[in-house]
């Protein structure tokens, strides 16, 4: 996304609001433009961690799913959590 553009279109109210998570940069530097937008008028904006769902259990906890889906491979079984395409997801 053009970072610069979606703060200019916020400033301006031409949007009403805005959720990112992802930046061209990570983590934004100081003074990047969305940071400049004042909490009080532009509550439609909300920016969070790129890791902002990460839990300490997290890396035991796909190392756990990497090695049943690893058996269930080896052993010609269904994987779990797989992306069904044709459904979008």
């Amino acid at each position: 996304m053009d970072e610069a553009a979606l703060a200019r279109a916020l400033a301006e109210r031409r949007i009403a609001g805005a959720a990112a998570d992802v930046f061209a940069e990570e983590p934004p530097p100081p003074g990047h433009p969305l940071y400049a937008l004042e909490p009080e008028t532009h509550d439609g904006l909300i920016v969070s961690p790129h890791v902002s769902g990460f839990l300490a259990s997290y890396d035991d906890r796909c190392s756990d799913l990497f090695a049943e889906n690893l058996a269930r491979y080896l052993a010609g079984a269904p994987l779990l959590n797989l992306v069904d395409r044709a459904a979008g997801y």
